[in-house]
């Protein structure tokens, strides 16, 4: 089973599962996404998370955590069944800082809505469905750290603001990443909810990015996502998760 939990530090969510929970999550990201330059305006989008499936296909080869988890069988079973069985299974896990997994949960709604104009409009879309509840999962990892009002603030900005990711600059996740990165585990606690909300709004350290990569893109021709600027992440064996 898909799971999504919060680190020790709060630094970010680990996503953990045996190599088909994984393997699932990950076929249907590529369903909804759809096939390069499909959808224009989201390319850039559609590349940040082609690197999160990256990770996570890592994480099924076992590049990231393993953990045994118990399976429900034990000892008394496995005599009445007189087979030989293991009692725990391989699970999985990679951890993400947490504006990279909210993104990636909030990005997929547009894709979504793509999907389902373009692609397969019916309810029982097994893709859509998966993608469904990898959101859900990520959405009550955040929850527990906010209060009811901030929560209800947070899913009705989402439901009212559509579509979220048209033309967006990816760059700002980065931002958000190392600006997250750079707190104590105590104001990560305290801030998890404004940064949600800051991917669901233009605020002002938004609307400076884009000024700068208009007056790259203007005279390059190049489309956001094509705009490289420079972010220097500690090493990831580095960061105290």
């Amino acid at each position: 089973m898909l799971t999504i939990k919060p680190t020790e530090n709060l630094t970010g969510l680990t996503v953990s599962g045996d190599y088909w929970d994984l393997d699932d999550i990950i076929h249907a990201i590529y369903e909804v996404i759809g096939e390069e330059k499909r959808y224009f305006h989201y390319e850039g989008v559609r590349q940040r998370l082609l690197s999160f499936c990256l990770k996570m296909r890592q994480a099924s080869k076992g590049e990231h955590h393993i953990d045994f988890v118990p399976n429900g069988m034990n000892k008394e079973t496995k005599k009445k069944m007189n087979a030989i069985i293991p009692e725990r299974n391989i699970y999985y896990g990679v951890n993400f800082l947490l504006p990279e997994l909210v993104f990636a949960a909030l990005a997929l709604n547009d894709f979504i809505s793509l999907y389902k104009q373009t692609i397969n409009n019916s309810e029982w879309s097994i893709a859509v469905t998966s993608v469904r509840k990898f959101q859900a999962l990520v959405a009550d990892a955040i929850a527990s750290f906010m209060t009811k009002e901030h929560y209800a603030a947070f899913l009705t900005r989402l439901h009212t603001k559509s579509p979220l990711f048209h033309q967006y600059a990816t760059q700002y996740v980065d931002i958000l990443n190392l600006e997250y990165l750079s707190l104590t585990k105590e104001e990560r606690a305290t801030h998890i909810t404004s940064f949600a909300l800051r991917f669901l709004t233009e605020d002002e350290t938004y609307k400076v990015l884009i000024q700068q990569l208009l007056g790259v893109t203007s005279i390059s021709k190049q489309s956001f996502h094509e705009v490289e600027l420079t972010f220097k992440y500690p090493e990831e064996d580095t960061i105290v998760w």
